[in-house]
């Protein structure tokens, strides 16, 4: 058996390119001394001199430089006027200003409009310098751009990606509708005519049936309104909080007059809102408040504060509270912190919510202890400024 061994070839870096510089200078002396110096500093470049702004706009179009070493003044046209035609092409390309005077007052002017450094033509050494440390920085904005960029199509790809879904969800959902409303109106008539004509299992079998068409028509339906939320919002306009809550309490008058509760509020301010939609934020999460009550009966406190642009909002009860191994669940879709038997629904209310109010720009969270009750806040963005907003409330409680 041979002992030799197979080497895998090192592999090898592209050999490095050139560093492209273009110089505009009108005295060729100049130019080699510039040139000498980065030679000594170990450069590989090429190099073209250019004097008139016409050569210099059609050697970048031809040949776009890697950096750019302009004479501050020449019989022609002043280098810093190519800073403009730089960005007239839309092109980040470095300029340095190699100047044989230039004074402190002109030379903060210049980078002030775009100049990347300035070189003295009798502190040459220190060119070399200033071009590393100017395709240095042209290297980070490089890859910062790529990385914004980079980031404004993943961002693009998750909208596009949560409007298709969202579609999907609306279409799916509304088109299940009418086949499990058949199942659901069989299985009740199944139970209605055949109810004790069978065995008992068979009367069991029955009320599973219609128990399950029943609550998958909820989860249907709940799942349709979480996609509407996206598809079917309008447009944000100054909106009257504390009108949309009276006919939310209104809507809500027969659960409220069965479980004796009691809702106050305090006045609440205009904000830029969907009116329906923010309808939605306050009778679910008053509807949970009343919903989850304890032993005493429910009392559900609403009130508002101004906050910057912001207004935020808070529902507070006296209920049987969250606790804390489950609160990072309560605003997940179909989430359940009960059995079904105990508490109806179908964990999306909270989602739905949540939904709503970051659309609207805000944000949303809670306060609780077990057995205590619950606290909801959420914020709007104001439709008046703080100290109309702050007036408006004023008036509303004087009036009340």
């Amino acid at each position: 058996m041979s002992d030799e061994v197979t080497q895998t070839p090192a592999l090898q870096e592209p050999p490095s390119v050139p560093l492209r510089i273009l110089l505009i200078e009108d005295n060729p002396l100049d130019v080699e001394l510039v040139q000498r110096e980065l030679r000594r500093a170990e450069f590989d470049f090429t190099s073209v001199a250019v004097q008139t702004p016409e050569d210099f706009t059609r050697e970048v179009r031809a040949n776009c430089p890697q950096i750019v070493l302009a004479d501050y003044n020449l019989p022609q046209w002043r280098g810093m006027e190519a800073v403009e035609l730089l960005r007239r092409e839309n092109l980040d390309v470095p300029l340095i200003l190699v100047s044989g005077a230039l004074g402190e007052v002109n030379a903060v002017e210049c980078l002030k409009q775009g100049a990347t450094d300035y070189v003295l033509k009798g502190a040459l050494t220190r060119l070399p310098v200033a071009i590393r440390r100017a395709l240095q920085e042209r290297g980070l904005r490089e890859q910062h751009k790529q990385a914004e960029e980079a980031l404004a199509r993943k961002v693009e790809e998750l909208a596009r990606s949560n409007r298709e879904l969202e579609e999907f969800a609306y279409v799916a959902s509304h088109d299940l509708q009418e086949p499990l409303r058949m199942v659901a109106s069989y299985c009740e008539l199944l139970s209605q005519r055949y109810r004790g004509k069978l065995d008992d299992r068979a009367d069991k079998f029955i009320d599973y049936a219609v128990d399950g068409a029943r609550r998958m028509q909820r989860l249907i339906s709940d799942l349709l309104q979480y996609s509407r939320v996206g598809t079917k919002a309008k447009a944000l306009q100054p909106t009257d909080a504390g009108a949309v809550l009276g006919s939310v309490i209104a809507g809500l008058q027969d659960i409220v007059e069965e479980n004796l509760a009691v809702i106050v509020s305090g006045p609440l301010p205009a904000v830029q809102a969907d009116e329906v939609q923010l309808g939605q934020v306050f009778q679910n999460l008053i509807g949970n408040a009343i919903k989850f009550h304890s032993e005493q009966a429910p009392r559900i406190q609403v009130s508002a504060k101004v906050a910057g642009k912001m207004v935020q909002f808070s529902v507070s009860d006296n209920g049987i509270g969250i606790e804390k191994d489950s609160s990072g669940r309560i605003f997940q879709m179909f989430q359940r912190l009960h059995t079904r038997e105990k508490y109806e629904g179908s964990g999306i209310g909270l989602a739905i919510t949540k939904k709503i109010v970051e659309q609207h720009g805000g944000k949303i969270w809670f306060e609780s202890v077990a057995g205590q009750g619950t606290t909801f806040y959420f914020t709007l963005q104001a439709a008046l400024t703080v100290l109309e907003a702050e007036k408006a409330m004023a008036s509303a409680a004087g009036g009340g």
